[in-house]
């Protein structure tokens, strides 16, 4: 790191408060506790049961899995806390000016898969990297749906908006295009759902856009928007807790809204097979899960976001015309799903 690399990240203004990592620790901890909480509420049956785990290296977390209920087929939402000397080459390779500081990382993350094929699948993840004087936010969630529902996904969207536009008018439609660049299936050449929000690398040193793709729609927008006023830690930390804080209004009400849609087994078998998806993605491309392996976390943990059943069919093709056919050849496109108005609705 260079004299005046050091001297940027080290201004007052921009150095973390002296219990930065409590905070955010006690933050992710409350935060598992509030969406286990409001999710027992949605299933009515099913209940969270706690593994709680240390890992030798420095840290540990809290595992919570639901199965079995009457929504939720299964679903985690996990808690971990991790330090240790050397961050893993996955994290390096993106800030090397962490190199030789020792770490501490803690985050919450969620994975639920309902039973009903109508109820798409969510995840969830808020974390906080701190190396020495190099820090940073990141995180997202994004939803998975079987079945394309658009009202849904203008629901979905609408609410994370409004939780980052309380923080910046430029959060939104930067971490959108982001998100729709991340969960992207490159050997499929198809995305993974209808997105959400998605972020990394946040502090208050650069642009908002931190990912590998400059020519992208998320670097070309946050190109256009510039490097924004300077923000400190607490106000990404306080973006962040408004970002957790909105799962429950942005998932909740669609849940409530496809419970009780009948299917049948054509519907639970699409969904099963649009699960490898899910699979693919997160053993082959997925951040969270790498980072994990990387510092040797807990397996069972990290693994807790893949689907009880699943199921693959070589060359599979859905009729034409059917809602199956629809969700890739349509509904599984970027689209701007935030100022999404229904049909002969007024604008």
């Amino acid at each position: 790191m260079t004299a005046s690399q050091v001297s940027e990240i080290t201004t007052p203004q921009l150095i973390p408060p002296t219990d930065s990592q409590t905070r955010v620790s006690q933050f992710m901890k409350q935060i598992q506790d509030e969406i286990c909480q409001g999710l027992e509420q949605l299933d009515g049956i099913g209940k969270f049961k706690e593994d709680a785990w240390e890992r030798p290296e420095g840290g540990g977390g809290r595992t919570r899995v639901i199965s079995e209920g009457d929504v939720f087929e299964q679903g985690g939402v996990n808690f971990s806390e991790v330090w240790g000397e050397t961050l893993p080459p996955s994290i390096l390779a993106q800030r090397p000016e962490a190199a030789g500081y020792g770490f501490y990382a803690t985050g919450t993350s969620m994975v639920l898969h309902p039973r009903n094929p109508y109820i798409p699948t969510v995840h969830l993840n808020y974390r906080y990297f701190q190396a020495g004087p190099v820090w940073w936010f990141g995180g997202g969630i994004d939803l998975t749906p079987y079945y394309p529902f658009a009202e849904d996904a203008h629901h979905f969207h609408q609410t994370l908006k409004q939780a980052c536009d309380r923080h910046h008018q430029e959060y939104y439609p930067v971490f959108k295009h982001w998100c729709d660049e991340y969960f992207y299936l490159k050997h499929r050449q198809e995305m993974r759902g209808v997105g959400g929000i998605f972020f990394d690398y946040q502090d208050p040193q650069s642009q908002l856009y931190k990912g590998p793709d400059p020519k992208g729609a998320a670097a070309l927008y946050s190109d256009k928007v510039g490097t924004p006023e300077p923000r400190d830690w607490e106000s990404l930390f306080s973006f962040v807790q408004d970002c957790g804080q909105a799962f429950i209004p942005a998932y909740g009400p669609i849940v409530e809204r496809r419970r009780s849609h009948d299917y049948g087994d054509r519907e639970r078998q699409f969904q099963l097979y649009r699960r490898g998806r899910y699979v693919e993605f997160n053993l082959v491309y997925d951040r969270g899960t790498i980072f994990g392996l990387q510092t040797n976390g807990r397996t069972e943990s990290i693994l807790m976001s893949l689907p009880p059943l699943v199921r693959w069919e070589y060359g599979y093709q859905p009729e034409p015309g059917t809602p199956e056919a629809e969700l890739s050849e349509t509904f599984l496109k970027p689209q701007d799903w935030a100022n999404w108005t229904a049909p002969n609705s007024p604008v």
